[in-house]
């Protein structure tokens, strides 16, 4: 290293030359020669400390606790939220607050998730009685797809936008319809309020179309929310869209469909493959049954099922190659119970189902041959929908008619059932695959299933 105080020499003769100064040279030492010097303090003649100062007590040590919940995946906000302001976390296609979200009776943004070494919620079995350590084993595997099935339905609902108020303002977004279905139009348009925006749809009346059913429209805005449901949150006031294409306020509906079912029928249906069309009409089918079940329990029957009013949507979060989600929104055909045979529905289920399988040959495939017996037993035996609902799964995932014509006990089945939708959505999730909606109805399905309620499925179809 160099002196700062050495003299400087000239170079001689025979020294070298450089076309410009050496790069290493301190330049550490040379930046300090450009800084001023401070001014030295005065030193005063102090004492020494004889008596030091006492040391502070030691800080209490924590205990961190392991954390219980996993971070959600959330895009970061673009800016900093202001205080006493609550954060806006987009639910699906929405963008709602906090206590918008937890008064749809949602689970949290960041659900509890049980760590390993947690007592589980139930006690642990004597290890040395295996049969002990199967019932608990079935009871939290039970208990973990009634879970699972939670917040799958949770994330695919999203967030539901509450009611309109003065202070929201409105946007068209298209001036004309997303949707034209049997009795109404559907236009797309945006709702913005001060702390959250919403994407939804203005139902329009068709003009000339029958005029609704007050009891229905009453017991619409009375029901709570359904996957399988229209619902809706208020009107849109007459002067909020100036020339938007329709006169008056009109209903607002929570969820933006893309097609009916009849459309999806021509342009999506009938390019399907023979082994894939039953199999999304059974699911198309299932979720109209859980709809119609639905309304039998509150003592109403739809007067006439027409696939033009019934809507298809996106379920949020899902890939788009998914199956559609199903709204029945023809609650101006709705009418009090009619006494009578339990299944009012069954008809018309028995009619649209063989109208979603086509002309294509009954025995195609096991499903699309089971399809077709059911809908002969619609017909026949007039079940309640929720017969129906509990038949569908049946065919769909399990048991089949070979199981019962062995006369296998459907309790064992069920549990390895369940262990098997276990092991396939820890596989997708490993992956990075997010949950579809066809996973949402097979944990209904096992989660809800018991052993009593496999042999009446497999009765109504098989016997």
């Amino acid at each position: 290293m160099s002196d700062p105080e050495s003299p400087t020499e000239t170079p001689g003769p025979d020294a070298p030359t450089w076309p410009t100064p050496p790069t290493y040279s301190n330049l550490g030492e040379a930046r300090a020669q450009l800084l001023p010097s401070k001014a030295c303090r005065p030193r005063t003649s102090r004492p020494p400390l004889t008596d030091p100062l006492p040391l502070p007590p030691p800080l209490p040590k924590k205990t961190l606790a392991r954390t219980q919940s996993l971070p959600t995946h959330r895009a970061p906000s673009s800016g900093p939220t202001p205080a006493g302001q609550p954060r806006r976390p987009y639910l699906g296609s929405h963008s709602v607050d906090e206590s918008q979200a937890a008064s749809v009776g949602g689970p949290p943004t960041q659900p509890h998730i049980r760590s390993l070494n947690s007592p589980l919620g139930l006690g642990w079995p004597d290890l040395h009685r295996p049969e002990a350590v199967r019932a608990f084993l079935e009871a939290r595997q039970l208990e973990g797809l009634r879970t699972v099935h939670a917040q799958l339905r949770a994330r695919l609902l999203g967030g539901r936008p509450g009611p309109c108020h003065p202070s929201h303002g409105f946007r068209l977004l298209d001036s004309s319809p997303c949707v034209d279905s049997g009795d109404a139009l559907y236009y797309r348009l945006v709702r913005v309020g001060d702390e959250a925006w919403h994407m939804l749809a203005a139902k329009v009346p068709k003009p000339g179309a029958a005029e609704p059913h007050p009891w229905g429209l009453e017991l619409q805005a009375s029901l709570g929310p359904h996957f399988n449901l229209q619902g809706l949150c208020g009107l849109v006031p007459e002067d909020a869209l100036p020339g938007a294409p329709w006169s008056g306020p009109v209903a607002l509906a929570a969820e933006v469909p893309e097609r009916t079912l009849t459309q999806w029928l021509s342009e999506v249906g009938r390019r399907l493959r023979p082994a894939e069309l039953p199999w999304v009409a059974a699911l198309l089918l299932l979720q109209l049954t859980s709809a119609l079940e639905h309304l039998e329990a509150r003592g109403a029957a739809l007067a006439e099922l027409r696939p033009e009013n019934l809507l298809l949507a996106a379920p949020r979060g899902c890939a788009a190659a998914g199956p559609p989600r199903l709204l029945l929104a023809d609650f101006g055909r709705v009418r009090p119970q009619p006494p009578g045979p339990p299944g009012p529905h069954a008809q018309q289920l028995s009619h649209l189902l063989r109208a979603l399988l086509g002309p294509a040959a009954p025995s195609a495939t096991p499903l699309a041959a089971g399809l077709e017996t059911l809908a002969a037993r619609l017909a026949h035996s007039r079940p309640s929908a929720a017969q129906a609902r509990a038949a569908l799964p049946a065919l769909l995932w399990g048991p089949g008619p070979a199981l019962r014509g062995r006369g296998a006990p459907l309790g064992p089945w069920l549990q390895v059932r369940r262990a098997l939708l276990a092991l396939h959505l820890a596989e997708r999730a490993a992956a990075g695959e997010a949950p579809g909606l066809e996973d949402s109805l097979c944990c209904a399905y096992l989660a809800e299933a018991t052993e009593a309620s496999l042999g009446h499925a497999l009765a109504l179809l098989w016997d």
